[in-house]
């Protein structure tokens, strides 16, 4: 048991089941003079009260918890930044979208703002006519109706594709991991070819938090067959659930007596508030 287990069930509540297997449930399971006590299967506190759950020990939930939970943080964090460049592009794709309709107007007033801004320049020593930004903002201005609706569209669309990713990462599913790595790695030699071009501080790091991204999900959740692939990854998970432990406890027989009251034994997680007597 962590301070993230803790902190998690802090969140949500902690997480009882009763296994119907007697064995197993008389391991989860304490008699106290306030009633029963059920081990919580995130964070291995005892909780009193009725399990929030009944069933075979096969059907249990099983939380994330130690490497899983950490994993779990890391893609949130990952859903964050996903969620936050969707509202991005999102924005900017409306934001070209407004500008097609008043392209006209703003080319008039462009064309007014430079003659009228040349002398200030000229006293400054800033050539307009060679200017990058004056060349690009004339290029977007005078750029066809049909260009700017296409990249309108497709910042939309891409911006849809980062929620998408987003949520699904948050919610841990597995598509997501699936399409966050390819949906990454297919801009990676675009990237590439723009540090050729020329290397900024903000292209490197996007490049570098990029190819992390892509190697970490591929191999801690074990994608495209990496390390096992799924059926690894699920016995890993499993293998670190609280359940899992006690069936492996009492199938080795280690000598824990079954059902007698928590104090009276040391479980394998350390116990926070240990029923009374």
């Amino acid at each position: 048991m962590t301070n993230r287990e803790l902190r998690v069930c802090g969140r949500r509540g902690h997480l009882t089941y009763a296994p119907v297997e007697p064995e197993l449930a008389a391991r989860l399971r304490a008699e106290t003079a306030l009633g029963e006590a059920w081990r919580c299967l995130r964070c291995g506190d005892w909780v009193l009260g009725p399990p929030a759950a009944r069933g075979p020990a096969d059907q249990a939930p099983v939380p994330p918890r130690g490497r899983a939970l950490r994993q779990l943080t890391i893609l949130r964090v990952l859903a964050v930044e996903r969620v936050v460049r969707a509202l991005v592009l999102i924005a900017a794709g409306y934001g070209v979208y407004r500008f097609e309709s008043a392209q006209t107007a703003l080319r008039g007033s462009f064309g007014q703002l430079i003659p009228a801004t040349r002398p200030l320049a000229d006293r400054l020593g800033i050539d307009l006519d060679h200017s990058s930004i004056v060349s690009a903002a004339t290029r977007a201005l005078h750029a066809g109706h049909g260009t700017l609706t296409l990249v309108a569209v497709g910042l939309l669309a891409y911006g849809l594709l980062e929620l998408v990713e987003g949520v699904g990462l948050w919610l841990a599913k597995r598509w997501a991991e699936y399409l966050t790595v390819v949906a990454t790695a297919v801009f990676i030699p675009y990237e590439v070819y723009e540090l050729f071009t020329s290397v900024t501080t903000t292209k490197l790091v996007t490049f570098l938090i990029n190819v992390l991204v892509v190697i970490y999900l591929m191999v801690a959740k074990r994608l495209f067959g990496l390390r096992g692939g799924r059926e690894a990854y699920e016995r890993e998970l499993r293998g670190e659930s609280l359940l899992e432990v006690e069936q492996a406890g009492r199938d080795c027989g280690d000598g824990r007596p079954a059902g007698r009251d928590p104090s009276q034994w040391e479980p394998r997680s350390t116990m926070r508030d240990k029923p009374a007597h």
